[in-house]
């Protein structure tokens, strides 16, 4: 269309001018309806209650959304329940925001809410599913239409925590789907801000806005999350123009793009800890042995001394300067600072290669032994390199290391084949209670215990401590009790943490984004300047 802005053959009056300059302005709003992102990790499933991974969460998120949410700090606030209470020290009560529909139309009801705590333990074949979130759950009562009651088996101050995890489908279209349902697009309806448009496997997730959606309107008519897990083409495709937004920026790319006036960068703490997880339950792990290569008598990571050794052997300053170039803060708890029960009186293990030695010579290792560091190398940032270094310093004080590192598909299909006895994994969590029952205590299925567990680490004294935690619905009791138990896992070395990434979003100039510490883009979040 052409506009009478550019006639010359007369001046143009006041209200000419006035529509020309709006007509303008919905020339440039429709060039910016469209946002383009690219994403790091690999999404595995589109069904949001089938794999617990964030890159699968991250795309189900536009799509559908939990009873409670977060802000960009993690602290909890509304989401489809508007409040909730704690009725008794086994009863919830959820009051479900009125007039919200699903992308089909269809009225959000508890209904609803109480199908999607229920599917989660029907869910089989899963690598690591959501049971773990409503394991607490004994029944649910449907009070009317838009309130709810939750019964658990026992006291359980978490459960608001717990159930952000797990996002809400729609009974109609969920109740006999698969995870290929949702792939397809058939059962990808849900209430939040986008509507399912067209998928392509491991390449990009098409959606466009939800008109209805009971949020404020997002500055977006259509969101294309492209998948690019390999950090050149990430940045790469922002440079070019291809996209608007990436995730995850590489660090080697951070101060380029800082000089890049078209580009902005925005970054925060996240509330991922890298760790390293060590076998503790079998006398023989799988890529162990004297530096001969022959079994050892016993398996040394069952050795406290050892496990400190390795600890000190670790230079966390180093990795994090030279490695994550910045992008990391030497880690000592089991969360990040700033998360519910941290301790901010656990300090980094110093460097110490010689006591590293020593610690081994007294532990019967004068010589050392072998061992294999596996891990993924798509996943976290500069995760191989990162493996890499960890190998070179292990080595250094006697251990000699070997590297095997893999897609994170292909890592995780290893480590539930039992075939891995030292791994790297990120993990990220609200509380330090939540995340002690995902990676410290014994497994447990009834309970939805140490679904992350990999090294299975066992101790009583930390699984009571985190039990009073879940248990109480008093905050500050809570808090203290996470943190004692947090104290003493970290103390025991049930894993070796390693440290906190640093997460960086980079888009074009004229975008804005509140970073998040829990590491999630959301193109709804995304604003013009």
């Amino acid at each position: 269309m052409r506009y009478p802005c550019t006639m010359k053959h007369r001046p143009l009056t006041k209200h000419l001018r006035l529509l020309c300059a709006a007509l303008g302005l919905l020339a440039a709003g429709a060039g910016a309806a469209e946002l383009r992102i690219g994403l790091s990790g690999e999404v595995t499933s589109l069904d949001p209650q089938y794999l617990a991974a964030q890159p699968n969460l991250t795309v189900a998120r536009h799509v559908f959304e939990s009873l409670t949410d977060v802000d960009p700090q993690t602290r909890l606030i509304p989401g489809l329940a508007e409040r909730w209470r704690a009725i008794d020290a086994n009863t919830w009560e959820f009051n479900l925001r009125r007039g919200v529909k699903f992308h089909d139309g269809s009225p959000f009801t508890a209904d609803d809410v109480a199908f999607s705590l229920a599917r989660p333990l029907s869910i089989k074949g899963s690598p690591g599913g959501f049971a773990a979130y409503v394991r607490a759950v004994a029944s649910t009562t449907v009070v009317d239409a838009h309130t709810l009651r939750v019964k658990t088996k026992y006291p359980y101050g978490a459960l608001p925590e717990d159930l952000n995890s797990i996002l809400i489908v729609s009974k109609k279209h969920a109740q006999n789907a698969g995870p290929e349902d949702f792939d397809s697009g058939r059962a990808l309806v849900g209430t939040g801000p986008y509507k399912y448009l067209r998928y392509q496997r491991g390449d990009r997730l098409e959606l466009t806005r939800n008109e209805h959606w009971w949020g404020k309107t997002p500055a977006w008519n259509k969101v294309t999350l492209r998948i690019l897990p390999a950090d050149p083409s990430r940045t790469a495709a922002l440079l070019s123009g291809e996209l608007d937004a990436i995730e995850h920026v590489p660090s080697a790319d951070i101060k380029n793009i800082n000089k890049n006036n078209k580009l902005n960068v925005t970054q925060t703490t996240s509330w991922r800890t890298i760790l390293l997880h060590l076998d503790q339950y079998r006398s023989q792990p799988p890529g162990v042995s004297d530096v001969n290569g022959k079994p050892l008598p016993a398996n040394p990571f069952m050795d406290l001394r050892v496990r400190r050794a390795m600890s000190k052997a670790i230079n966390r300053s180093a990795i994090a300067e030279r490695v994550m170039e910045g992008l990391a803060v030497p880690a000592a708890n089991i969360v990040s600072p700033g998360v519910f029960g941290h301790n901010s009186a656990l300090k980094a293990e110093p460097y110490d290669p010689d006591g590293a030695k020593r610690l081994l010579s007294e532990a019967g290792y004068p010589n050392g032994f072998r061992v294999t560091l596996a891990g993924p190398n798509n996943r976290y940032i500069n995760d191989e390199q990162v493996l890499q270094t960890v190998a070179q310093l292990l080595t250094r004080v006697g251990i000699q290391t070997r590297v095997e590192a893999a897609p994170m598909s292909a890592f995780l299909g290893r480590v539930r084949k039992e075939e891995t006895s030292f791994a790297l994994l990120g993990w990220g969590s609200f509380a330090a209670d939540l995340s002690l029952r995902s990676l410290v205590a014994a497994p447990d299925t009834e309970k939805g215990y140490g679904a992350w567990n990999w090294g299975r680490y066992a101790n009583p004294k930390v699984e009571s401590l985190m039990e009073q935690a879940l248990g109480s619905v008093d905050r500050n009791k809570r808090e203290a009790l996470a943190r004692e138990a947090g104290t003493l896992a970290m103390q025991d070395l049930a894993f070796i943490p390693l440290h906190h990434q640093v997460v960086s979003w980079a888009m074009r100039a004229d975008l804005a984004y509140v970073p998040r510490t829990d590491e999630f883009t959301f193109a709804h979040h995304f604003t013009p300047r």
